[in-house]
């Protein structure tokens, strides 16, 4: 046999065995890594997919929780483990568009990781005090100038997706804003509630009950359409800011080198699941839209959102080291 057949002997042996491999995926314990604590929408969201999942494979699928570099140490993990399918990876926007422009980060998210599925989309929101002296975008921003020290808004933290929004809104809106960082979600809601801050922008899933209890009022929410779930609340759109859309969204990915055939297999599976109504009810609680997308689809999105929170970590001239 000539060098030639000898290479074309390997590589149809090659494919051969990729082919075999996807057809009999998964056959062990399929490991989901996601790079934040329990009861967050990226945890509830793979816990629920992994249950469907380890039923319709008749697999286990773990969920393992790795805490850390918000949210850089999970996804690194993930980012150089083995191409095979058995450890994925299912976080948020933030370290597959904002984390790789704060400084370091020991993965690239384009680099390292083959987009899955787009899973959920949770838009971030405006939101004020309930005694605050304005009820709208128009009449914020109005209060904003003319206070000499402007108005302070609360987030979960320096660099999160909720401060480069409010930085955003700032910037194209022209108010008068002075970030206060919180260490996470809940508390920047909190200080919101008791006054502490007059404004925050948060998650809807964070504030939907204390606006539901007269404690919080919405200022507007960043998408293009109301919210399903609650259509009495405005878009930040309809206030005239357009194209201001900021949302967490979680999305599944796997470690470059992983065969075509498991993820076109993953994203199927996946999709079947998403549609499933219990699915989708268990979500929707969390105020977490089921989605649902091809690769492509989610490659793009990452695309874009880099892009865009990129320009707003330049213009304020971030770093974090």
């Amino acid at each position: 046999m000539n060098k030639y057949l000898r290479a074309g002997a390997g590589l149809f042996f090659a494919l051969a065995a990729c082919v075999a491999s996807a057809q009999s995926y998964p056959n062990k314990l399929v490991k989901i890594i996601v790079p934040y604590g329990p009861a967050g929408i990226s945890d509830i969201a793979a816990r629920t997919l992994g249950t469907k999942l380890s039923a319709m494979w008749k697999q286990p699928v773990v969920v393992e929780n790795r805490v850390g570099g918000a949210g850089v140490i999970g996804a690194n993990a993930v980012a150089k483990a083995a191409p095979d399918g058995y450890t994925l990876l299912i976080g948020t926007v933030a370290e597959f568009t904002v984390t790789q422009h704060l400084g370091k980060q020991p993965f690239n998210p384009v680099r390292d990781f083959i987009p899955v599925i787009l899973l959920t989309d949770t838009p971030l929101m405006l939101v004020a005090n309930a005694g605050a002296p304005f009820n709208n975008v128009r009449e914020m921003v109005a209060y904003s100038k003319s206070q000499s020290g402007g108005l302070s808004f609360a987030s979960p933290g320096i660099g999160t997706l909720n401060h480069l929004a409010g930085e955003r809104f700032a910037f194209e809106t022209g108010a008068k804003l002075t970030h206060i960082p919180y260490k996470g979600g809940a508390q920047a809601a909190l200080a919101v509630v008791s006054g502490e801050v007059p404004v925050g922008v948060a998650g809807a899933t964070v504030v939907m009950a204390h606006i539901d209890a007269g404690k919080l009022k919405p200022i507007g929410v960043a998408s293009q359409q109301r919210l399903k779930s609650r259509p009495e609340w405005p878009t930040l759109a309809e206030a005239g800011i357009a194209d201001f859309v900021s949302s967490n969204w979680v999305a599944m990915a796997a470690p470059t080198g992983t065969p075509p055939e498991i993820i076109a297999k993953l994203n199927a599976d996946v999709n079947t699941v998403l549609k499933m109504d219990d699915v989708r009810e268990q979500l929707a609680k969390i105020g977490a839209e089921p989605v649902g997308s091809t690769p492509d689809v989610l490659a793009a999105r990452i695309r874009v959102d880099s892009e865009r929170y990129g320009k707003i970590i330049d213009h304020i001239k971030l770093k974090i080291d």
